[in-house]
Order: C-alpha cells, then sequence, then structure tokens
C-alpha cells in the first residue's frame, strides 16, 4: 500500500513504466528509471533515450571500440540493461559457499575460528592475540548452524531484490558491508568479550535501509517497521544471539540510507561518498578507543 501523496508525485516512478516504483535516476537526463531501463554508464546508469543519444553522437574509433569490447554482440549492454541483482547473487554465493564449507568436520571449525568477529583481537597490546581487523568485516561470511544462515540468505534474497535495482549495484554493495561493520562495532562497545559470526548485521541494515528511503518516497512502512520490530526483540528472548550486532547494524543502514536520500542528484555525487567515508571513519575512530575503555574499566 502506498499513500496518496506517493502516488501522485511521478518522480517516484519510472518515466517509461509509470507503474514501476524505482529509486534510480538516469545520470543525463535524471529522471527515473526502473531496472528494465537502466544501462550501466561509467557512473551511475542511463536511461534509453540518453543511450540512443550517445551512441548516434559517438565517433567511427568510438564505436569501433565498443563492438571490441563488447564482442560485437550487445551480450554488454544486455547485462547492465537487465537489472538483475548480481551483488545480491554474489554475496549469496559467496557466504553460502563459506558455510557449506563450515558444515565439514574438522574444516569448518578452522574457517569458522579464522574469520569470526572478536573485540580482543583489535587491541593486541592489551591481549596475546594478534592484530586482525579485518574480522569486523569477515564474521559477515561466517555462521554459527545451517538454519543460521539459511535464514540469513532467505532475508539477504528477499531484501536484495527490492533494494539492489532502487540503489545501484555499488550502493547496495556499500550500504551492505557499512552495515555489517556497524554491527560488528557495535558488539565490541555494547559486549566487548563476545565471539560473533553471522550476516545479521548487515540484513539488519538493509531493513533499516528500506524503512528509512520507503518512508522518503512516501510509501507505507507498517508493515517493515513491525517486521523489524519484531525481528529485534527476538534477539533478546533466544540465547546466543549478538542482539548488539542487530542494533548496530540497523542505526548505521539507517544512517546510510539517509545520506542515499538526501545525495540523490548527480551534482550531489561528490558529497555522498565524503558522507559515507566520514561515518566510516568515525565507525573507525570508536571502535578504536571506546571498547579499549569498557576494557580496561
Amino acid at each position: 500500500m502506498t499513500t496518496p501523496e506517493f502516488t501522485s508525485n511521478r518522480d517516484n516512478f519510472c518515466y517509461r513504466h509509470p507503474d514501476r516504483q524505482s529509486f534510480v535516476l538516469c545520470q543525463r537526463c535524471m529522471r527515473t528509471i526502473c531496472p528494465e531501463c537502466q544501462t550501466q554508464a561509467p557512473v551511475g546508469v542511463i536511461c534509453p533515450e540518453c543511450m540512443n543519444a550517445d551512441r548516434k553522437s559517438r565517433t567511427p574509433a568510438q564505436k569501433k571500440a565498443a563492438r571490441r569490447w563488447g564482442n560485437g554482440n550487445g551480450a554488454t549492454m544486455a547485462m547492465a540493461r537487465s537489472g538483475k541483482p548480481v551483488v545480491t547473487y554474489a554475496l549469496l554465493a559467496v557466504t553460502s559457499f563459506i558455510g557449506l564449507v563450515q558444515l565439514i568436520p574438522g574444516i569448518g571449525t578452522e574457517i569458522t575460528r579464522q574469520l569470526l568477529f572478536a573485540a580482543p583481537y583489535l587491541y593486541p597490546n592489551l591481549f596475546p592475540l594478534p592484530f586482525e581487523p579485518w574480522r569486523l568485516l569477515t564474521a559477515m561470511f561466517v555462521h554459527g548452524s545451517f538454519i543460521h544462515l539459511a535464514l540469513n540468505m532467505l532475508a539477504l534474497w528477499m531484501l536484495g531484490q527490492s533494494l539492489e535495482p532502487m540503489l545501484g549495484r555499488a550502493r547496495f554493495l556499500a550500504i551492505y558491508l557499512i552495515s555489517g561493520f556497524g554491527g560488528s562495532v557495535m558488539v565490541a562497545c555494547l559486549a566487548p568479550g563476545t565471539s560473533t559470526v553471522g550476516a545479521s548485521g548487515a540484513i539488519f541494515g538493509l531493513m533499516a535501509a528500506l524503512l528509512i528511503i520507503g518512508r522518503h518516497i512516501g510509501a507505507n512502512v507498517t508493515g517493515l517497521l513491525v517486521i523489524l520490530g519484531i525481528n529485534f526483540a527476538f534477539g533478546f528472548f533466544v540465547g546466543n544471539i549478538a542482539w548488539q550486532a542487530h542494533l548496530g547494524g540497523a542505526i548505521v543502514g539507517a544512517l546510510v540510507a539517509l545520506i542515499y536520500t538526501r545525495t540523490k542528484r548527480r551534482d550531489q555525487r561528490t558529497w555522498q561518498i565524503v558522507l559515507l567515508a566520514a561515518l566510516v571513519v568515525l565507525l573507525i575512530v570508536v571502535v578504536a578507543f571506546v571498547p579499549a575503555l569498557v576494557l580496561l574499566s
């Protein structure tokens, strides 16, 4: 369901398919376009009309280069125009492969040990452990059980089908990774003695992002808000669930989505990158100092 304000604003729908909602703009004419109408450009995507205009303005040398790198059969353009959530599929494939390898006796335990996140790995001066900060991200790709993996991958598939075409591949990947990073940072701050695995922080970030973006374009987000609340509360009543990662992922995902909604235009792209970088730097500063102070207290 949508609000009257949403349906009356045609900027929320593809200009070529008025019944299709989208959050992606053509980087040339700045009109809203759905996944079917998107063609990947060096920066962002462009609509079919701008693509045709670009083709007509090409020099003979540019046309020859396009034929060479596109293998002369248009496969590259067809792939870009399909709008398929390839980043979602890639994340599903990589995470599922690692999760299945974890089920192998002996090997799986070692993989989990090498990739899980625990705050002591960030402070070698306080603990007899090596300095391995990459665990803040690698923990997203390992899980505690097959059910844990299956539930997170189902959620990623469902959310990715909606969010990736709306945001574009680079923005979707950024929000996934930064949200997962934020989940690990929150675990380090609130439960520095806890080891954690799983993509739940990133998943909660995607849910929060969909909530913020849906609210921004005027969609009815009540159902999503209820689902987010239920899933978050679930972590308090079931053991061995790092609710801190859920909280951190949701907060950071909401912040990234807020940045996206406030820097949507092409001329705001630099600000978007600067704000995202500032958010990552802030998370790094927080995890560098706050957990250490908690562990020393």
